[in-house]
């Protein structure tokens, strides 16, 4: 098992985690750490990466260890968004209804959960988009960041929001999980994504087809309409295929990185209980080549 991180005691900063598999890329280190800079606070911002370290099997015992290590918070994604979702001692409201977290509070007697891909998401349609119309929309992609994004969409006034995903099954699942939520006809799976897109104002990808890892489109270019908006989750590159395929139509369009930044925003709120400058953390996201 790998040694516990040595810290300082009189000059303990507030230290934060990054707790995920394959994350060395990761843009949120370097925007915190430029947010806790601008405010003077003592903070340090470390990669706990599974693909790079030992770790426990048993989420519950990695919360132990890292806790152990002196981190007072994490950020969580794949694969552990909802393992460590069983093992805490509470979880806010959106982080209960999506079913997953990415962020934890180790500080006190309690870990408490919360997920901020749904404010984060909901923020950047609100500021990039705010005209968007939002009877009905087509999100593809129905796993973690999928479950966060599609709460936001309906929180924010969708009427009618289709899913489809690859696997039916959890396109199904999550529909059925949103109507429970937010009333019958809210949402449904579909596997016609041709005529879905036909009665979308919006389409949202949350697959990971367009990364640089797996390009291409997410759904034939003919489905999308001028008359569209179109959002990605993707931010790493900025503009996809998609994006770039749906600005050429002339459809208005929203990249992944405004989810990314505000995600970010709000998880450090709770870690510092401090308003960070905004600008100075889209800077430090845009520092990336």
């Amino acid at each position: 098992m790998t040694k516990p991180l040595s810290v300082d005691a009189s000059e303990r900063p507030t230290t934060i985690g990054l707790l995920g598999a394959g994350i060395s890329g990761s843009r949120t280190p370097r925007m915190h750490m430029a947010a806790a800079e601008a405010l003077g606070l003592p903070y340090a911002y470390h990669l706990v990466d599974a693909t790079a370290r030992d770790l426990p099997e048993d989420p519950a015992a990695i919360l132990d260890l890292l806790e152990a290590e002196g981190f007072d918070g994490l950020n969580v994604t794949y694969p552990f968004k909802r393992a460590v979702l069983a093992v805490l001692d509470d979880v806010s409201e959106a982080a209960r209804k999506v079913g997953a977290v990415n962020t934890v509070i180790l500080r006190g007697a309690k870990r408490i959960g919360h997920n901020t891909d749904h404010w984060g998401f909901t923020e950047s349609l609100r500021r990039g988009l705010p005209e968007a119309k939002r009877d009905a929309v087509l999100q593809l992609g129905a796993g973690g960041a999928g479950g966060a994004v599609a709460h936001a969409l309906l929180d924010d006034g969708v009427s009618r929001l289709m899913v489809r995903d690859v696997s039916e099954e959890a396109a199904e699942a999550l529909a059925q999980r949103l109507c429970d939520t937010y009333g019958a006809g809210r949402a449904e799976a579909v596997t016609d994504v041709m005529a879905a897109a036909g009665e979308a104002n919006g389409i949202v990808n949350c697959t990971p087809v367009g990364m640089e890892k797996h390009p291409g489109l997410p759904l034939s270019a003919a489905a999308i309409d001028p008359r569209q908006w179109v959002a990605d989750i993707v931010y790493f590159p900025l503009e996809t295929e998609l994006l770039a395929t749906a600005r050429a139509l002339g459809c208005a369009v929203l990249p992944g990185s405004g989810m990314a930044l505000y995600q970010a925003v709000r998880a450090f709120e709770l870690f510092t209980g401090q308003e960070p400058d905004v600008e100075r953390m889209q800077e430090a996201f845009d520092s990336f080549d």
